[in-house]
């Protein structure tokens, strides 16, 4: 079959691999879309420290079901049937370590997710468990397949609120508004919480006032303080002069580590999504003077992709606007290299497969 591989850092070809051979308990499924994010990025670059080579990406996934094991559990049975469109949790969790045995197996120390530290998903068919699918028509009406393909990244954002426990009653500022921060917009205002998303692209801070964001502020021209004054005092002008209550950091750099702790109002929360690729400076008497609550975020629980699934359901996200733009497999490589070489020219890519596997 077609996919495309990562050979080594710097390079996408598309290139033939055998088909998958489904395991005991695995489904078949024909993959129809697969949506880019800045891990996949990354791992173009180099710059994932948890990818080896070659590797092919990808983790953001709308499939149909080809073939199911024969046996199934019942509740499984019933829901998920050959010729259905689905997502999937892109996760693997061993169920023995310290956050398996706590009921957090999004935090697995083991944790293998696709397209990272195991072959992902950008070829024509994939093989997974069943207990990690979803299906479209787990709300109604069903989900169309580019709907399908944004409920992964969206639910690291909705994972990420419902660390920070949001209330109605929180101002909730969110550094960065792509596919995971816009996914910490929407699940914020579904809250009921004031949002305030922060982003220096323009256009994404538009689909971010689509998603529920009440408030949309770029930084100062210099992209590496984010904390600067001018902005800091946005904040604290629209937060009562206090601050937000809670900062979600979705970017992942030394600055925005710091900004969240300097922006986030005494006694706040603070939850951490991004991954900063160098050592982050603290001045640490913030975390003790304001007595924050600082936690980590990472990957989403099942209840995090039903509760995205019901929300697309309900129309409720700005689906068109979200998806920058969609083109075949066969332009995968080109994609990535005009990736890197404007990233913010992009809001989400998603490569449509269907293509390839009509000649199959």
């Amino acid at each position: 079959m077609q996919a495309l591989v990562l050979p080594e850092p710097g390079r996408a070809v598309l290139a033939q691999i055998p088909d998958p051979i489904p395991q005991p308990g695995e489904a078949l499924l024909r993959v129809r879309r697969v949506g880019l994010c800045g891990s996949d990025l990354n791992s173009f670059r180099g710059l994932n420290p948890l990818v080896t080579y070659p590797r092919v990406p990808g983790h953001e996934i709308a499939a149909t079901i080809l073939s199911l094991p024969a046996s199934m559990p019942e509740t499984l049975a019933r829901t998920l049937s050959v010729g259905m469109d689905v997502t999937l949790s892109p996760y693997t969790h061993c169920g023995h370590c310290s956050a398996c045995l706590a009921g957090r197996t999004n935090a697995c120390q083991f944790n293998q997710t696709l397209g990272v530290q195991r072959e992902g998903a950008l070829a024509e068919l994939v093989a997974i468990p069943v207990e990690r699918l979803f299906p479209a028509t787990l709300a109604n009406p069903s989900l169309t397949l580019e709907e399908l393909v944004l409920v992964e990244p969206l639910t690291v954002g909705f994972h990420a609120v419902a660390r920070a426990q949001v209330t109605a009653s929180d101002s909730v500022l969110i550094l960065g508004a792509g596919g995971v921060g816009l996914g910490a917009v929407a699940a914020a205002a579904m809250r009921g919480a004031t949002v305030l998303a922060v982003d220096r692209n323009p256009d994404r801070l538009a689909v971010a006032r689509q998603a529920g964001a009440t408030h949309t502020l770029v930084p100062d021209a210099d992209p590496a303080a984010p904390a600067a004054q001018a902005l800091a005092e946005q904040i604290r002008s629209l937060t009562g002069g206090h601050g937000p209550g809670v900062v979600i950091e979705a970017i992942g750099t030394p600055e925005t580590f710091r900004a969240a702790v300097e922006l986030v109002a005494f006694a706040g929360r603070v939850v951490y999504i991004g991954y900063a690729k160098q050592p982050v400076s603290y001045e640490t008497r913030l975390f003790v003077q304001k007595e924050l609550d600082i936690r980590g975020s990472r990957n989403a629980l099942p209840e995090d992709f039903r509760a995205v699934i019901a929300m697309l359901a309900q129309r409720r996200f700005p689906l068109q606007a979200a998806i920058g733009c969609i083109v075949p497999l066969s332009q995968a490589p080109a994609i990535f290299e005009r990736w890197q070489q404007d990233p913010g020219a992009f809001t989400k890519i998603v490569l449509t497969l269907d293509d390839c596997q009509a000649t199959r």
